[in-house]
């Protein structure tokens, strides 16, 4: 059995804790205790973990943040588990699930407590935006109640690798998973500050409350303001065979190697030459990964020279008005057909060429999850320049409906550093808004506000700055 698990990396070195023994469909297999349960999965060589219930094709981890079905599985015999967020355990027992998954066949671990819970700010999303208001909330003696649905805070930031770029006051120098170690510690430290892990927000409830599940608490949050930092996903493309196994976003690639020390394959295609595809192909060479090449629909490249430079150092062909046409494989991805566009997107019948690979990322962008906001009835637009439908809010990211907040990428998809301004200005909105830190923090959110005016100052902010105009009318 094929173990891929990273043993020498430049930067990182993964604590993986103990081994842990678990059964798949009969099977018995080795994880670590620091690993969720689709990562052991993935690492021991799994590549099918489901069907589609419509067209009963196979399914292989897409997203490993918990925002798609393609990892669900009956675990315990519990159906529909989200393994790639779901923490190993013990004698964990696993098996595919075909259609809806049906029922549970152990209906004594569905045994749910439930609780209430009191609080003056939740927020939901324990990423660079809701760490940064929780900690600016409780700053001035607000309760807060921070809810994430991984095991681990730190959201995005815990598989940046890469050094920031800017100032030294926005951390430029600075990699994404030390940013986070500061912010997650400062977290734990606020006395403040209450936090649920492995939790999942999954209902919003008039007047101010949110319904919330653990493994085994139905939790009944109420709260006097909450803030929606609930980040993004990853979108995917079309083309023949996008859902075989073996096809993720390149986010998933990252935690995958960065977060629980797993090579997501041994020959990879990166479609997107984006920052994030660029520098995720940098990361993928830094675990021991082929990286094929990297092809890219627009006639130029996207991400900043900086890493271009590092890729193409390292061998790496980037091939501009290129695209994915098909993948190929039997149950798997074992190869991947690209093709030449031309100027108005079309392929150029003989220009294709197939490329033997293991696994194909997509990187083409992320599309903020609003769900919650939407049921909540807060008013959506739909703002290309932000990446998506996003919530229209005032200058305080206060939106439609009064109390409720936004920031970080489900507000807008930009970098990290803009995401930790809005995490600020929306926490310091919602105590000044309760009537707690008075001057000091009406002072203190203005002068995060022109922090954050100066970070989309110039040609690279432009976009954003457009995007902006159509949501901040409130």
């Amino acid at each position: 059995m094929m173990d891929l698990r990273i043993d020498r990396h430049p930067i990182l070195k993964f604590d993986r804790g103990r081994p842990l023994r678990f059964y798949f469909e009969g099977e018995e297999r080795t994880g670590y205790e620091n690993e969720t349960l689709g990562a052991a999965l993935y690492a021991t060589g799994l590549r099918e973990f489901t069907h589609s219930f419509k067209l009963d094709r196979p399914r292989g981890m897409f997203c490993a943040i918990g925002q798609c079905a393609s990892c669900m599985m009956r675990v315990d015999g519990i159906p529909n588990t989200r393994t790639c967020i779901t923490p190993l355990r013990d004698g964990m027992k696993v098996e595919r699930q075909f259609g809806k998954g049906g029922v549970p066949s152990n209906t004594e671990s569905v045994n749910i407590e439930k609780k209430e819970v009191r609080t003056d700010l939740a927020i939901i999303g324990g990423g660079p935006a809701g760490l940064s208001a929780a900690i600016y909330a409780a700053k001035f003696g607000a309760k807060v109640l921070l809810i994430d649905q991984n095991h681990k805070l730190g959201g995005q930031l815990i598989k940046q690798t890469h050094k920031f770029f800017g100032s030294r006051k926005h951390d430029a120098g600075v990699r994404g998973i030390d940013i986070a170690e500061r912010l997650i510690g400062q977290v734990e430290e606020n006395e403040n500050i209450m936090v649920m892990t492995n939790a999942t927000a999954f209902g919003y409830y008039r007047p101010s409350t949110i319904g919330v599940v653990t493994e085994n608490v139905l939790y009944k949050v109420r709260t006097k303001r909450m803030i929606m930092a609930t980040g993004a996903a990853e979108r995917s493309l079309l083309f023949e065979n996008n859902d075989l196994p073996g096809v993720y976003g390149a986010g998933a690639a990252q935690t995958l190697m960065n977060v629980y020390g797993i090579r997501p394959g041994d020959d990879v295609l990166m479609v997107g030459a984006g920052n994030v595809g660029v520098i995720v192909t940098y990361q993928l060479l830094q675990a021991g990964v082929n990286v094929r090449m990297i092809v890219e629909a627009m006639p130029r490249i996207g991400a900043y020279f900086v890493h271009v430079a590092k890729v193409r150092r390292a061998g790496v062909p980037i091939l501009t008005r290129h695209s994915i046409k098909r993948a190929y494989g039997d149950g798997k991805v074992e190869g991947a057909t690209i093709v030449e566009l031309d100027e108005k997107w079309q392929p150029i019948p003989g220009t294709e060429r197939d490329v033997e690979v293991d696994a194909i990322a997509i990187s083409v962008g992320l599309r903020p999850t609003y769900g919650l906001l939407d049921q909540a009835g807060v008013r959506i637009r739909f703002v290309p320049e932000l990446g998506g439908h996003v919530a229209l809010r005032n200058r305080n990211l206060e939106t439609s409906v009064k109390g409720i907040y936004v920031a970080g990428d489900v507000a807008g998809i930009e970098e990290a550093s803009t995401a930790i301004m809005e995490g600020r200005i929306a926490g310091l909105s919602a105590v000044i808004d309760m009537g707690l830190g008075g001057r000091e923090a009406e002072e203190l959110r203005e002068s995060v506000r022109k922090e954050l005016v100066d970070l989309r100052a110039g040609p690279f902010g432009e976009k954003i700055r457009e995007g902006l105009k159509k949501v901040e009318v409130l």
